[in-house]
C-alpha cells in the first residue's frame, strides 16, 4: 500500500510540474531567432517587444516573456533622413522607419577603441538594423548610408533604449 501512495503521489507531482504556468518561457528557446523572425515578419504577433532584458509576446489575449542574453544586448537603430518618431524600447511587429531594406554602413567602437562591428547590413522591411551588443557598456556608432553620414554614443546598461530612432544622416 505504501509503495501504491509512493507511485500516485510521484506522478501527481509530474502532472503539477508540468502543468505549472511559468511567464518566464526562456528554456530551450533560442531567443536571437525569435527576435529576428518577428523583425523580419517570419513571425506575427499582436504585439511584440524587446526592453533590455525580455522579449514580450502579445498573442490571442495571453503574454510571454523570453529572457535575454545576461552578456549580450538587443538594440534597433533605425537611420533616417526625413522622418523618425519616438521610441524607447523597440516594437518587432509596430516601429517603422523611413529606409527600408537599405545598405548602411555601420562601425562600432567601445569608449577603449576596441572594433566591436565593421560591416555592411542592409535594413529589413521596417527600417530598422538589429544588432547584439556586450552589456554594459557605451559605445560610438557610426552609421553611413550613399553620401550621408550620422554619429551617436549608444549604452547597454539595464535602462538603456533598445531602440533608436534619432540618429539623423546628413
Amino acid at each position: 500500500m505504501k509503495k501504491r501512495i509512493t507511485m500516485l503521489s510521484f506522478f501527481l507531482l509530474l502532472i503539477l510540474a508540468s502543468c505549472s504556468n511559468n511567464d518566464d518561457t526562456t528554456a530551450e528557446t533560442d531567443i536571437k531567432s525569435l527576435i529576428h523572425d518577428y523583425s523580419t515578419d517570419q513571425r506575427t504577433a499582436v504585439n511584440a517587444s524587446v526592453d533590455a532584458t525580455h522579449l514580450t509576446v502579445e498573442e490571442d489575449s495571453e503574454q510571454a516573456q523570453y529572457e535575454l542574453p545576461e552578456d549580450e544586448f538587443f538594440v534597433s537603430i533605425a537611420p533616417y533622413v526625413h522622418t523618425t518618431h519616438p521610441c524607447t524600447f523597440h516594437s518587432l511587429t509596430g516601429c517603422q522607419s523611413e529606409l527600408t531594406n537599405a545598405t548602411f554602413d555601420v562601425y562600432i567602437e567601445d569608449t577603449d577603441g576596441n572594433v566591436i562591428l565593421d560591416d555592411t547590413i542592409e535594413s529589413f522591411d521596417n527600417g530598422f538594423i538589429d544588432l547584439w551588443l556586450p552589456r554594459n557598456q557605451t559605445f560610438d556608432v557610426t552609421i553611413t548610408f550613399e553620401d550621408k553620414q550620422t554619429e551617436a554614443t549608444i549604452s547597454t546598461f539595464e535602462d538603456d533604449a533598445t531602440c533608436i530612432t534619432t540618429m539623423q544622416l546628413v
